[in-house]
């Protein structure tokens, strides 16, 4: 199919639209982030995405339309320049989008973020003119593109660890007119030949604070970072680096989650059954429910990145009515079962994992439920920590 002759105003009409929106949203408060906005193409960064069709298949499964300019010229474009993350991969399979596929389920592995999270990760790193910035994680290119046009691309490096997709962002850029560094590289251990960093900004997401970023990043830069870990708990993370390889930070509010970076990925821990058939057949009633964690509620997700830092190590998942915790490092494991009013738990192995996790609930209760900005994050030559004034510290695991 040949593009309509009018794509470039069409997604110039679209691009104001949108910068307009995000403008009365007060994410572009900065003029110069809104310019950049303005002016940098995103279409050209998306050829082909997925969206979710409107129900599951048999399965229970998500159903992921590919869309692109020769499916559906007008869906394609919308969603381009809308306020939306665009998904460009599942399971590290790179699709053909020349004759894309329906996909049926899958973890995604690459996206473009939606445009107000992207300028918001800027800002929130107090990215300015004359600062050298490390990106991790290119992506599609799009979120590289914005930082070259209000920085220069001379400042801007941008590493991405999948190399097909560093290709086709690279040459989205270079089409657009953008020359930063662009290199294939594991995020874990940032970019040494083009450090120092004033700023580093991850678009992917970490068990814990990696110390080659420490390291990369001049005293008094800042790194702005997800974690999160295998219980898909999140927490942004804004931190100053001292001079002496430690830095502190402290979390930042909302309910941001990023693709784990593929080394901290959640390994596979088999079957469910097999573990909870070590456990002890009676249990006791739980002093907190599960849904205390995995509610669709900000302060769940807030509890989860609590409780993931008391049980760094331990996975979940739901099987009918149970609640199964797995923890594949030190061979413990917990099921909280529905009976009544109330849910039993059964434990086993070196570490209680629902019995922790509570000792987080009922301190988070005490302490009059504190919210995320009110957390710091201390990170040091051997450990990091979270602490709060009213809570005791909370050790997050090493790299």
């Amino acid at each position: 199919m040949t593009m309509p002759a009018d794509l470039e105003t069409d997604a110039a009409r679209l691009r104001e639209a949108m910068a307009k929106a995000l403008a009365e949203d007060g994410v572009l408060a900065d003029p110069g982030w809104r310019a950049a906005v303005e002016k940098v193409p995103r279409h050209r960064f998306v050829p082909g995405f997925y969206l979710p069709a409107d129900g599951l298949d048999g399965q229970g499964l998500t159903v992921w339309e590919p869309v692109t300019a020769e499916l559906d010229y007008g869906r394609w474009l919308a969603a381009a320049y809308s306020d939306t993350t665009l998904i460009t991969q599942f399971d590290g399979d790179e699709p053909d989008w020349k004759q894309p596929a329906v996909r049926h389920g899958g973890a995604p592995t690459s996206s473009s973020t939606l445009p107000s999270l992207v300028v918001r990760m800027w800002a929130d790193a107090d990215v300015q003119e004359g600062h050298t910035v490390l990106e991790i994680g290119t992506g599609t290119g799009y979120s590289t593109a914005l930082a070259c046009e209000r920085l220069g691309s001379a400042d801007v490096t941008s590493i991405e660890v999948d190399p097909h997709r560093l290709e086709q962002a690279a040459s989205a850029l270079y089409g657009c007119g953008y020359t930063p560094t662009l290199a294939v590289a594991d995020g874990l251990y940032g970019y040494w030949p083009e450090a120092k960093f004033d700023r580093i900004v991850a678009a992917c997401s970490f068990r814990a604070v990696p110390p080659a970023l420490l390291a990369q990043a001049r005293p008094g830069g800042k790194i702005l970072l997800t974690l999160s870990g295998w219980l898909y708990g999140y927490a942004r993370v804004l931190l100053t680096v001292n001079g002496d390889g430690t830095a502190e930070g402290r979390l930042l509010p909302g309910t941001v989650s990023f693709m784990s970076a593929r080394t901290h990925a959640a390994p596979a821990f088999g079957n469910p059954a097999h573990w909870a058939a070590g456990l002890p057949e009676t249990g006791r009633a739980a002093r907190h429910s599960p849904e205390r964690i995995t509610a669709g509620t900000e302060e769940a997700f807030h509890l989860r990145f609590l409780a993931q830092c008391a049980v760094p190590d331990a996975q979940t998942t739901t099987v009918g009515e149970v609640v199964h915790l797995v923890d594949v490092v030190t061979g413990s494991a917990a099921t909280l079962t529905p009976i009544e009013d109330r849910w039993e738990v059964r434990e086993g192995g070196p570490v209680r994992l629902w019995e922790r996790i509570e000792r987080v609930l009922s301190a988070y209760d005490e302490a009059d439920r504190p919210g995320p900005e009110t957390f710091t994050l201390h990170v040091y030559d051997g450990g990091q920590h979270l602490r709060h004034p009213h809570l005791p510290g909370l050790p997050l695991p090493r790299p």
